[in-house]
């Protein structure tokens, strides 16, 4: 049975080979990290090893599936996100469970499993932007028909996102800024899109419930050595972390900071393996990552199609930049935010929804390879004389 699925998974080989090995360092760095966190709720370290397992196993499982639906469906699947997403964006803003001025998770209810939904929100923009810009490419410069109708769903999104979540926003508008790039929309449509999403932005930062956080976290950004010793602790444990790991780390399971660290297997998860596996390991998790970008490029650029372009474009683009944010704030390069490492950091949905994007990437690599596949035997077939040569 599993060589019979290892047979049908198709697409882009280094993709998959790169994934499941972030799959398998999360294990081991998620095992590592949750001690003390297990120590507190009065449970094993193994209760959290198994819970991340089974998300890994259930998001390798919806990647295998995604990746097998051809990806022109998407396109008709992205109507019904956008028209779920809104609401439900609104619904957590109003009735979501509220941790630090933030409305950011829905419980699902019977399994009690927090569900954030902004990762929702991430892949339904995404695609509904790549169908938009396809579909629309022949009245691509008509303000009414396709400007009006892009940057309204565009800065809707962005605001229910913003009011509690204003880092995940702003990669996800800017992730929206590229597509309208390499969808032609004109420069100076662009640049209307970016003076609207940077009044937005204010109006979020100055009136939206977060703002004091905001201010703190610039500050202590800006200024270390003056700042409060509480509201810096993240980032100076986090700094600890990464220079007591030196060249080759402590090894796996020595971290010390993670007794310190408030989350060293979300936020600071890359702090915690560069405690572990030194310097080695740090620059090896980005080397794969930028494998992966590397790759997912290859596909946009080989795409025959203008949609599987956009798409692969868009997701690959929007899950990288999550995870250069997330290590930039772990070395101390940005203000401390709470933007999960793609894959190894220990979640619940996001694993699900991320596995759900590399698969919808995957398919698009899949069409790529049948279509060739098919000019390769025709050409085959041609040089053995089966089909007369024109």
């Amino acid at each position: 049975m599993v060589e019979s699925i290892l047979s049908r998974a198709k697409g882009d080989r280094w993709i998959w080979l790169i994934v499941i090995l972030l799959s398998v360092l999360s294990l081991l760095a998620v095992y590592s990290s949750t001690g003390t966190l297990a120590y507190k709720k009065g449970v094993g370290t193994e209760q959290y090893l198994f819970k991340h397992l089974v998300m890994i196993v259930g998001g390798l499982a919806l990647m295998y599936f995604s990746h097998l639906l051809d990806y022109r469906y998407y396109a008709g699947i992205s109507k019904v996100l956008m028209i779920v997403t809104v609401p439900l964006l609104l619904y957590t803003l109003i009735f979501g469970n509220n941790v630090n001025d933030a409305s950011r998770w829905v419980t699902i209810p019977i399994i009690n499993q927090t569900f954030q939904t902004s990762d929702l929100a991430k892949l339904a923009l995404i695609t509904f932007l790549a169908r938009m810009l396809t579909r629309k490419q022949e009245q691509i410069k008509d303000v009414r028909k396709s400007f009006l109708p892009i940057i309204l769903y565009v800065g809707l999104v962005f605001v229910l996102i913003a009011w509690a979540n204003l880092s995940t926003a702003m990669m996800l508008f800017g992730v929206s800024i590229l597509l309208l790039i390499i969808g032609r929309i004109s420069i100076k449509q662009i640049g209307a899109v970016c003076l609207f999403g940077f009044v937005l932005l204010l109006g979020v930062i100055f009136l939206g419930p977060r703002k004091a956080t905001y201010a703190s976290r610039i500050d202590v950004y800006l200024h270390p050595e003056k700042a409060d010793p509480d509201k810096a602790f993240q980032a100076n444990q986090a700094k600890i972390a990464i220079a007591t790991g030196g060249i080759f780390g402590k090894g796996p399971g020595n971290s010390t900071q993670r007794n310190y660290l408030p989350h060293p297997y979300s936020d600071f998860v890359y702090a915690l393996i560069i405690e572990e596996y030194g310097m080695v390991g740090g620059v090896g998790i980005v080397f794969l990552y930028l494998m992966l970008l590397y790759r997912c490029i290859l596909i946009v650029t080989a795409s025959p199609k203008a949609f599987g372009a956009l798409l692969a474009a868009g997701l690959s683009f929007s899950l990288s930049i999550q995870a250069f944010a997330n290590m930039a704030v772990a070395v101390g390069l940005g203000p401390v935010t709470g933007v999960p490492l793609p894959l190894v950091s220990m979640g619940g949905t996001s694993i699900l929804f991320t596995s759900v994007a590399f698969g919808i990437i995957l398919s698009v690599s899949r069409d790529i390879e049948e279509k060739k596949g098919k000019e390769k035997t025709v050409e085959d077939r041609v040089v053995v004389g089966e089909i007369p040569a024109m």
